[in-house]
């Protein structure tokens, strides 16, 4: 029989002793460093505690560089606090319901589809053209251009840290503020009744990728920290790409900028939710180099002005809350439909006015490119297909004669007109066929005066780089439409070595971070295009009459893009999602042994539950199945793995796609 102890009693100030006090001081020095910054206990979890893990905070056990500094600390912690202020913001969106309702019969938009996609699904009005599309402007290309291979070379021994404590450095790049000012409205009788207004303030700041773990780190000596960076500030801003290119046609730049919407309160959750976790994810490539410009400059505005952006933007922020925090039933569907219906509508009635083109065409495109963000792969809503709208967003792009404006001048480059371009050529090899503006992609790339489209600056890849991509995609059309396979060799030999030209003078891959761990925004482009040429010449082996994955020359291209990839910054804050169409042609041919697998899988795992939804999601998802075909169908004894193309996977899935 148990016997009950009695309780001891509390320690008192008299029967305290030296070891108790020794161990309550050793007591108060456990825990992460994010714990003790914010003075809360900490369970000491691993690899993450719980209460970094239930922030999203990065959890640090090792003492980080910033511990060392009073303001670096203070910086940290103002960041943190905006974490927590956008996580009680969410989790308001999940426990609090509005009273909107979609009326009987409102369920589903007219125009929106369940549709699986069919061969027709994936044929295109466009292709009857394309061949004109295609014409004598590959004779061209240099058929005797000497090919070259880069000589990448391993990791060098460059250190690298947070660039935030470098803001007060560096003040054009530092972090700044955004205000959004939503009001309510409450009419009794046509007579207003009440009147609210509400301000979000929002942090354009977000942190870059963490360091590498396999690289060491060292503490920093401030007063020589002070003294390099104040030599070097010349040099790192040669660093940077470009940051006067785009005409966003919304007026100059703010450092500032106070947005006022009327939305009720469910939106008003909405909207800051899209602002505070889908925007940041959307142009990261962009935000490396011009820091929220996209936002400043291209969204917010867009948001005031353009009311069919706006209901786009709050179907996307519902379908983003779905996704990422889990959330079902009725009221979050009925929040994804009511936007998506909202704006085909909104679409509709503006394209009937035939008016307004600049502000449909930013909506089209945000449906389009913002869906690349959020998702899952099983999404069972219905929705329009992505290709449906860019054929709407092709004639908007016509009647504003924006390809006609980007060949003729010297002037800014009209940003919709960048994103369309990278929708259209990238878009065109998911459905193989011709890019529409395919010719304006070729007149660009002969030209020696007038070349970027500033493809690199929003997307990270060389525009040259880009444009034979295109032509790729064109070869594979002509291919479809029955050239002659010594042609067909003949041309791919010529884009072959024109890819080999856009090498030349370049050293291959390094660690996108100066000695000093300052992100370089020119080093990781150079990176970035390194992977994507690796992955169009993929793609041009694959059309090779009797292409097979196993084959060494495609092991060994598979193998170089592995190592590539190895310099591009992983995790969550990192840039794989902005490699989707990369890894879909690398890994679609990567065969069993190949190191290529279990690296996408470190990958997978860095992302954690961002890889699940999304391009990146999608892109997960088509390879496993593409894997398991090919994989499949290999000899018990082994032997030489069958040519499953990811796009039959696709069409026996019935997914329809835009992998970018």
């Amino acid at each position: 029989m148990a016997v009950a102890q009695p309780k001891p009693k509390p320690a008192t100030k008299a029967n305290t002793t030296p070891k108790g006090k020794m161990q309550m001081h050793r007591r108060s020095r456990t825990g992460c460093y994010t714990c003790r910054l914010r003075r809360k206990k900490c369970d000491e979890g691993s690899p993450s505690c719980t209460a970094c893990k239930h922030l999203g905070l990065r959890c640090e056990y090792k003492r980080p560089m910033w511990w060392s500094n009073n303001d670096q600390r203070r910086l940290q912690k103002d960041n943190i606090k905006m974490i927590i202020k956008r996580k009680k913001l969410t989790e308001k969106t999940t426990s609090s319901a509005t009273n909107q309702v979609m009326t009987p019969g409102s369920e589903t938009p007219p125009g929106l589809s369940h549709s699986l996609p069919t061969s027709a699904t994936f044929s295109d009005p466009l292709d009857r053209t394309r061949s004109a599309s295609i014409d004598s402007s590959l004779s061209l290309f240099d058929f005797n251009a000497p090919p070259h291979i880069a000589d990448y070379t391993a990791y060098n021994a460059q250190m690298h840290s947070s660039h935030s404590q470098y803001a007060s450095m560096y003040p054009e790049f530092s972090p700044y503020e955004i205000d959004v000012k939503t009001e309510r409205q409450m009419y009794i009788n046509d007579n207003l009744a009440r009147r609210e207004s509400t301000v979000s303030t929002f942090s354009t700041y977000h942190p870059p990728p963490p360091p590498e773990q396999m690289l060491p780190s060292f503490p920093v000596d401030n007063e020589w920290e002070g003294a390099i960076y104040t030599d070097r500030r010349e040099s790192l801003a040669e660093e940077t790409l470009n940051i006067n290119l785009f005409d966003f046609s919304h007026g100059q730049p703010a450092p500032v900028r106070q947005v006022a919407i009327e939305l009720e309160e469910g939106d008003q959750r909405l909207l800051d939710h899209f602002i505070s976790d889908v925007l940041p994810s959307v142009f990261p490539i962009l935000e490396t180099n011009q820091h929220g410009s996209a936002r400043t400059d291209y969204v917010l505005p867009a948001l005031s002005n353009n009311k069919c952006y706006l209901h786009c933007c709050l179907s996307i922020a519902a379908q983003h809350c779905k996704a990422t925090m889990n959330i079902q039933g009725e009221q979050i569907d009925n929040d994804i439909m009511r936007h998506r219906y909202a704006t085909i509508s909104e679409l509709c009635e503006a394209l009937n006015r035939d008016t307004n083109h600049s502000d449909i065409l930013e909506a089209t495109l945000g449906m389009i490119f913002f869906q690349c963000s959020v998702g899952r792969f099983d999404d069972s809503l219905p929705d329009i297909p992505w290709h449906q709208h860019f054929q709407a967003a092709i004639s908007l792009i016509q009647k504003l004669e924006l390809s006609r404006a980007v060949s003729e001048s010297h002037d800014l480059i009209p940003f919709n007109m960048t994103l369309t371009a990278w929708i259209d050529i990238l878009g065109s090899t998911i459905q193989g066929r011709a890019p529409t503006f395919a010719h304006t992609y070729r007149e660009k790339h002969l030209s020696t005066t007038n070349s970027s489209l500033g493809l690199r600056e929003l997307m990270g890849c060389e525009d040259r780089v880009m444009y034979l991509v295109s032509e790729i995609a064109c070869l594979e059309a002509l291919k479809k439409d029955g050239m002659d396979d010594i042609a067909l060799c003949q041309h791919v030999h010529a884009l072959g070595d024109q890819i080999g030209l856009t090498e030349i003078g370049e050293l291959g891959p390094k660690i996108p971070f100066n000695a000093n761990g300052v992100l370089s925004p020119k080093q990781l482009s150079k990176n970035i295009t390194a992977a994507f040429r690796i992955a169009a010449r993929i793609y041009l082996c694959s059309l090779v009459p009797g292409f097979t994955p196993s084959q060494q020359s495609c092991v060994g291209l598979v193998s170089k893009l592995t190592q590539v990839l190895e310099f591009i910054p992983s995790g969550q804050s990192g840039f794989d999602r902005s490699l989707v169409w990369v890894y879909l042609i690398g890994g679609s041919v990567s065969t069993m042994d190949s190191p290529f697998r279990s690296f996408f899988e470190e990958r997978l795992m860095g992302l954690g539950d961002l890889a699940n939804f999304g391009s990146f999601g999608r892109v997960a998802c088509l390879l496993k199945e593409v894997w398991g075909h090919v994989d499949g169908r290999l000899s018990p004894g082994g032997g030489e793995a069958h040519y499953v193309s990811w796009r039959d996977v696709m069409q026996m899935k019935g997914w329809d796609f835009l992998l970018i």
